[in-house]
């Protein structure tokens, strides 16, 4: 490879990273931001919980579409559009002076992600065709990812105390518009076929009810929470599961379908989709309930607890420069998801023995490292092996499909293990509820180790070296 690819390589690396830090920036950002929200916008903790969870349920369940169209109609193009529409809406979030109109941009920012992030994965396929650079690239991106949560929670009471609360928007408008404007040169362009490609029928029908029903889902859970609204939650969970049960026999059925069930048959698909539901579900919950311990036990302010979870995506961005990339290529992606999440159960063991009186160097700083190695790892683990274990037309449908999982698998996570504290908090006392939230997340996460090292177990006549497209595309 000559200098100048390389260098043009490493561009596009930076820029597709940068736009996934600031697209997982923002799934946290806003939660430290929200009481001054409330103040200036005259929003009850109701209508607050809407600033995070209409980002949160458009990013997921709008990302089957976004997969699909970024193979229907071009990974760059998508990204651009995906990209463009994130912007816009982080400017009219930041700018408005309305509370409705503040939530109708938190979800068109949530659209906008979930067309941008498989998109991205496609992109990186296409962009790194050697395996050894493949696999940093991939390290690069889990990276950010798994940075993203704890550097948005550090980020947002800073620029909220400093700046006011606008800015945690507005600072997506700089990383915006310079990914646009430098997309086009740096970014592979969308094969000529995808023009012949691009009227083909995007599956409408699969499109309505997938999309709908993980709506519907993903309200349900996080209304399963509230006992006022427990009762009409559970009738929406079975009225979602009725829509995605018409989904799955529309997809069976569909010439050209949103997800297509055949990808199901690849062992590295079906396994990284149950895993990565189980890496949403543990390691979400945790900065939850790291929060509130650090600020309801130990009064830590805003900006204090945001900057106790900082080290997280320190040590994530320090280990997908060096050890990961090097253990991927020594052990294999698999064996890096299971260290991942047995790191991951590790900090989250160390979590339920917080004490009543922190010591945050030796109580929290350690298994906060642990997780953000952790992290990375599982990200990087769970997402490579399904988007390359498939032909590149289907690379981004099979990123949505991971990433939906991850979405489902966090809102499950936090609704389940928020009402497990809450119940035995009821029984015991606070500290002992957030304890017992710690010991339901490592256990999940746990499982998943387990299950990594079960339903991706590579076949006994399967050769160990990455497969080849060609190759790929047969299977």
């Amino acid at each position: 490879m000559s200098e100048r690819s390389a260098r043009r390589q490493t561009a596009a690396l930076v820029l597709i990273t940068a736009v996934e830090l600031v697209v997982f920036l923002d799934t946290s950002v806003v939660n430290i931001a929200l009481p001054r929200i409330g103040a200036g916008l005259g929003l009850d903790e109701a209508g607050l919980a809407w600033v995070t969870n209409a980002y949160l349920l458009a990013f997921g369940g709008c990302m089957l579409v976004g997969g699909r169209a970024a193979d229907r109609l071009g990974a760059r193009r998508v990204f651009a559009f995906g990209l463009a529409l994130f912007t816009v809406a982080s400017a009219m979030a930041g700018l408005t002076n309305t509370a409705w109109l503040l939530l109708a941009a938190r979800a068109v920012q949530g659209v906008g992600a979930a067309v941008t992030v498989p998109a991205q994965l496609a992109l990186l396929t296409r962009t790194f065709s050697e395996p050894a650079e493949r696999r940093r690239a991939f390290g690069v991106w889990g990276a950010m990812g798994a940075a993203g949560a704890a550097i948005g929670t550090a980020t947002g009471g800073l620029l909220t105390q400093s700046l006011g609360w606008r800015s945690i928007f507005l600072i997506n408008l700089p990383v915006g518009v310079a990914a646009l404007s430098s997309a086009g040169g740096l970014l592979p362009p969308d094969p000529a076929r995808r023009r012949a490609d691009a009227g083909r029928r995007l599956d409408l029908p699969g499109a309505v009810l997938g999309t709908t029903g993980l709506l519907l889902l993903g309200y349900a859970v996080g209304a399963l929470a509230d006992p006022e609204s427990r009762a009409s939650a559970t009738v929406l969970t079975v009225v979602a599961a009725v829509l995605l049960a018409g989904f799955v026999a529309t997809e069976a059925r569909a010439t050209e379908p949103l997800m297509p069930l055949r990808l199901f048959r690849v062992r590295q698909v079906t396994g990284s989709t149950v895993v990565n539901a189980l890496v949403g579900a543990a390691h979400v919950p945790a900065f939850a309930l790291l929060a509130l311990y650090l600020q309801n036990t130990q009064h830590y302010g805003p900006t204090r607890s945001g900057l106790a979870v900082l080290p997280v995506a320190v040590a994530a961005l320090i280990a997908s420069r060096t050890a990961i990339p090097a253990a991927v290529e020594r052990f294999g992606a698999r064996a890096l998801l299971a260290v991942g999440l047995g790191l991951q159960a590790v900090a989250l063991a160390w979590f339920t023995a917080l004490p009543a009186t922190v010591s945050y160097l030796t109580d929290v700083l350690p298994a906060a490292l642990i997780l953000g190695v952790g992290l990375p790892a599982s990200f990087v683990g769970v997402t490579a092996p399904a988007v390359t274990a498939v032909a590149q037309d289907d690379a981004g449908v099979t990123a949505g499909i991971v990433n939906t999982a991850q979405r489902v698998g966090s809102g499950l996570g936090v609704t389940a293990i928020l009402l497990l504290s809450s119940a035995v908090t009821g029984t015991a006392d606070y500290l002992s509820g957030l304890r017992a939230g710690f010991a339901a997340a490592a256990g999940l996460a746990l499982l998943g180790c387990l299950l990594t090292l079960t339903l991706l177990r590579p076949a006994p006549s399967s050769p160990a070296p990455t497969p080849s497209p060609a190759m790929r595309s047969h299977r």
